[in-house]
């Protein structure tokens, strides 16, 4: 609009500064005085339009400029919440990334743990597999003395028996 404007003034000046060379041709070739009133008023016209053009000219000019800076803290404003929020965006990645750490620490440990724990129960199991087999020694130990030891209550039995016969006969 203010192009167009620019440019209806343009062609209005220029049809002003034509229409005033016509006319003083015009005169110095004497016009007649009707002709000079009516190229007097149609530049008089010409010059209310252009008047009119130019305040039209200017309103547009300030509207547009008003537009402009309404338009620019806009966008400064949207600028701005942009900007605040990518902060706070990269503040909550950077406590994120803090827990992460924190967590991966904590995993970290942990598995170390289970680790030690592995290791343990795997020492607990060769432990208790050594005990098994040494109690399973005990037992059969313990079997084979029940049977030595039945054996000798056997034979002190027989023993006892024997010197049972043998004493009343040695007596008598």
């Amino acid at each position: 609009q203010l192009l167009e404007a620019k440019a209806s003034l343009s062609l209005a000046q220029a049809q002003h500064a034509l229409q005033l060379q016509q006319a003083k041709a015009q005169i110095n070739n004497m016009v007649p005085k009707q002709q000079f009133e009516q190229l007097k008023n149609t530049l008089r016209e010409e010059q209310c339009k252009t008047q009119q053009l130019q305040k039209s000219l200017q309103q547009q000019a300030k509207q547009t400029c008003r537009q402009l800076l309404r338009t620019q803290e806009e966008h400064e404003q949207l600028l701005q919440a942009a900007v605040e929020q990518a902060e706070g965006l990269e503040r909550s990645l950077r406590n994120a990334e803090a827990v992460l750490a924190e967590r991966a620490a904590q995993l970290t440990d942990a598995q170390a743990q289970l680790s030690r724990n592995k290791l343990l129960i795997e020492e607990l199991r060769e432990e208790n597999r050594r005990f098994a087999m040494a109690l399973q020694a005990a037992e059969l130990k313990q079997k084979s003395m029940e049977e030595k030891n039945q054996l000798l209550e056997e034979q002190a039995s027989a023993l006892k028996q024997l010197i049972g016969k043998i004493t009343p006969a040695s007596l008598s």
